[in-house]
């Protein structure tokens, strides 16, 4: 593979060091959500709530930061994504809209089908979001029907199908695993017993997902491993990956869940490591025409654009970090209820 270090490749792996840092803290709190129901208690629930209500809506700025960096570095790249998968970034809009509101109201009346239709609204919101983004990046690697004109001409369901359901459910099990972890890294007592019993079931069900993911991908998207086995120094990250997440069962065992967190934290960054590099240069594959594909030259904004938003990236981003790190931090231990709280 031949890696030039143009403002073109830095920019693709910047767009996903953004999509990165997004899935790893969104990931967690849309764990915290498809692990809802499964709170009996009102007053656990509340404490699960808590635990992402500082944070939740912060996480999203990652989103945002990465959706603005495409639109100004790769336009074409937008154009095609979001006017081909309309349909289903709106039902993923949608629900992340539907799902702040659910976080919001759920606390306001102390009705019990109150509660619970807010519940299920914010779990069900949760599980969708999580599922919708796994589609989203399975059709990018296999590839979707694209014209001369770099226009979408599928349908909504072509955009699904086995493998892009099965990535779907993957990333929903690598979310409730991340989620469960942070859960058991915030909550005490009878809660943290429970949810620290639920890691080791999320992480056998993600593991099977995986493995399984996986060969699918080697049987039917072979071009996902061409680069490394032109590089094979790159399937490094398949080695930390896999050690990532035989570290979380270890960690939780010694009661030690921070450590636990960040090894899902790296697990995740591997699998969207891997992804990169097995699509790269490509952003958007034609499955229809190869010659068709949208990749980080011929989408690309003139050199002075990228190399302008570079200079913006390089001073903005820092400031994100820091907002993160500190909201992190003010907001560090364990939930306590108040009457402030959701």
């Amino acid at each position: 593979m031949d890696f030039t270090f143009d403002l073109n490749t830095i920019w693709f792996f910047l767009i996903g060091v953004l999509l990165i840092g997004y899935a790893i803290l969104d990931g967690f709190d849309l764990g915290v959500g498809a692990l809802h129901l499964l709170v009996k208690n009102d007053v656990d629930r509340r404490i699960m709530l808590n635990s992402i209500g500082p944070v939740w809506d912060g996480n999203e700025v990652w989103l945002v930061t990465g959706g603005g960096a495409l639109f100004a570095a790769f336009p074409d790249v937008y154009a095609t994504v979001f006017s081909g998968f309309y349909s289903a970034l709106m039902m993923l809009l949608f629900m992340l809209i539907f799902r702040a509101v659910a976080i919001e109201f759920r606390s306001k009346r102390p009705m019990k089908w109150w509660r619970q239709m807010w519940d299920v609204a914010f779990s069900v919101a949760s599980i969708f979001i999580a599922f919708l983004a796994g589609v989203v990046v399975a059709n990018l690697v296999t590839g979707v029907p694209l014209d001369a004109n770099k226009e979408f001409i599928g349908t909504f369901w072509s955009l699904v199908n086995p493998y892009t359901v099965l990535v779907g459910v993957t990333t929903v099990a690598l979310f409730m695993t991340h989620g469960a972890i942070y859960g058991v890294m915030k909550t005490e007592g009878e809660l943290q017993i429970k949810l620290r019993s639920w890691v080791n079931n999320t992480i056998i069900f993600f593991i099977i997902c995986y493995i399984t993911t996986t060969m699918a991908t080697l049987i039917y998207y072979p071009h996902m491993i061409e680069h490394f086995k032109e590089t094979p120094a790159l399937f490094v990250l398949a080695v930390l990956n896999m050690l990532a997440i035989a570290n979380i069962p270890r960690e939780i065992s010694r009661r030690k869940e921070f450590f636990a967190f960040l090894s899902s934290c790296a697990s995740i960054a591997a699998l969207l490591s891997l992804f990169a590099f097995g699509i790269f240069p490509n952003f958007v594959l034609a499955s229809n025409n190869p010659e068709l594909s949208l990749n980080i030259y011929n989408s690309a904004s003139s050199q002075k654009t990228l190399n302008i938003m570079l200079i913006i990236a390089m001073i903005g981003v820092p400031f994100v970090l820091a907002y993160t790190i500190s909201i992190y931090w003010i907001f560090r231990g364990k939930v306590k209820l108040t009457n402030m709280s959701y």
